[in-house]
């Protein structure tokens, strides 16, 4: 199986999780699912007051510099962490 395709698997399982992820892991999974697939942040940084979208934005810049192939292995490492500890539905 490719990078790619235990990716994608891996973009699927997350939905599957028998409970939800702690915000902080919810954080590092779209950080890192958006350097995977985007690659650097490029959008501007949102406003004071919209603390949900200024957590997601600087949680993925903070990827910046690592490779898409970095981030998707270390996607894949984490979905299959939280299935451990979680379990799947």
């Amino acid at each position: 199986m490719t990078l790619d395709e235990k990716f994608k698997k891996a973009a699927e399982e997350v939905k599957e999780l028998s409970a939800p992820a702690s915000d902080a892991d919810l954080l590092e999974l779209y950080s890192l699912y958006k350097q995977a697939t985007i690659g650097d942040c490029n959008t501007s940084k949102p406003g004071m007051l919209d603390f949900k979208g200024k957590a997601k934005w600087d949680a993925w810049d903070k990827r910046k510099g690592m490779s898409q192939d970095a981030a998707k292995e270390q996607y894949i490492h984490k979905v299959e962490e939280l299935i451990s500890i979680i379990g799947k539905k």
